[in-house]
């Protein structure tokens, strides 16, 4: 049988090395690569096609969530468990909606990381234990529809395109328009339409109430 080909993507190297000697002591898993940033995970996965890739979610550049969306749809076959400190219920739903097929909470035991590696390459769904049946519920009492709600207490989170992630991610790293145009190879009119459209989508009006919306969806530290 095959080893199980693992990615790891994570932006702090302590805890890739921490990940990494965890995974080298279990049979037939196999860690082909590591990634510091979401797009250093797409250029990887292009290039190693791992079986599974263990994504953080707040990473500069390219977050988590916004590069498990291009895998899962450029590499359908490469499965994410996504890694994460929280275990609520908008971090959860967030990282499913992006076509996860886990999520792991980092604090976990190795006979969990061993447990959800092994079930997501099985192609199950993997959920850590403390995240409660109140979660998964509410992921299916949501699924039938994209929300469109402005994000409150107990509100439906707004559904963002992955172009519009990587725009608020960096506007809220304090990159400049002009910035943001050249580094994702668009135009500075295109940037302010995303900037305007992403203010019209989560009723949020200035760049502050933007940042603070970033960190708190953990696209932002």
């Amino acid at each position: 049988m095959s080893p199980i080909r693992v990615l790891l993507a994570e932006d702090h190297a302590l805890v890739r090395a921490g990940f990494r000697a965890l995974l080298a002591g279990l049979a037939d898993i196999e860690v082909v690569g590591e990634a510091a940033d979401g797009r250093q995970a797409l250029a990887l996965v292009a290039e190693c096609r791992p079986d599974i890739v263990l994504m953080d979610i707040a990473m500069s550049e390219l977050n988590g969530l916004a590069a498990t969306e291009r895998i899962v749809r450029e590499w359908p076959a490469v499965r994410v468990v996504i890694l994460s400190m929280h275990a609520n219920e908008e971090y959860v739903l967030q990282a499913l909606r992006t076509g996860a097929r886990g999520y792991l909470l980092k604090d976990a035991g190795l006979s969990e990381l061993e447990l959800a590696v092994r079930a997501v390459a099985a192609g199950e769904t993997y959920l850590s234990p403390p995240i409660s049946k109140q979660v998964i519920a509410g992921y299916v009492r949501r699924a039938g529809g994209p929300p469109t709600a402005a994000p409150e207490d107990g509100a439906e989170e707004p559904h963002l395109t992955p172009r519009q992630r990587e725009v608020l991610q960096l506007l809220a790293e304090g990159r400049t328009v002009k910035e943001i145009g050249r580094q994702l190879g668009i135009s500075e009119k295109t940037v302010e339409t995303h900037r305007a459209q992403l203010m019209e989508r989560l009723h949020i009006f200035d760049l502050p109430g933007l940042v603070r919306y970033a960190m708190r969806t953990g696209l932002v530290k």
